[in-house]
């Protein structure tokens, strides 16, 4: 099985070789299969979990997997945010080796955060997405769940294939 470390260099490579680079300062694309429904249920598993009452957040650590729907986010550690009063959650920012998939398409990035309410996942620090055979890099990308589309910034990369050898 290759892992998620593995799998950026791979990606990178062979992207490498099948076209001319173009670099662009940012980019809209698709993200996932569908949009994502911000008001269904959050499932987070982790090795271990902290919850501080007085401020309303609780750290879950180790191994973390949220899924929300067909939304999937994996990473190290996950700080979970509560709404006044406890009554919901209003964010999560997940930090080390996130890694983030709807549908057939991955992005990983050292750290993403996802405002509940508004229905975005920002995620910062070498961002990849891949979609398919295709891969982009950036340095932030902003999703918007509500109608699949992704704004990726920061010194944006891909490799685009002209469809000849």
């Amino acid at each position: 099985m290759i892992t998620v470390t593995l799998l950026r260099p791979l990606v990178f490579c062979l992207a490498l070789f099948s076209a001319a680079p173009v670099f662009a300062q940012g980019t809209n694309v698709a993200f996932g299969t569908i949009r994502q429904d911000t008001t269904a249920p959050v499932e987070v598993t982790a090795d271990n979990l902290s919850v501080d009452q007085s401020n309303g957040t609780a750290i879950f650590v180790g191994n973390v997997l949220i899924g929300q729907g067909d939304l999937r986010l994996s990473a190290a550690k996950v700080l979970v945010v509560y709404r006044d009063q406890n009554v919901g959650i209003s964010r999560l920012e997940a930090s080390g080796g996130v890694t983030l998939v709807s549908g057939l398409d991955a992005a990983e990035a050292q750290r993403a955060d996802y405002d509940i309410d508004s229905g975005t996942i920002v995620m910062t620090g070498d961002v990849l997405l891949t979609q398919g055979p295709s891969a982009l890099t950036s340095e932030k990308m902003t999703v918007n769940l509500r109608d699949g589309t992704a704004q990726m910034s920061g010194r944006v990369k891909t490799i685009l294939n002209t469809g000849k050898n």
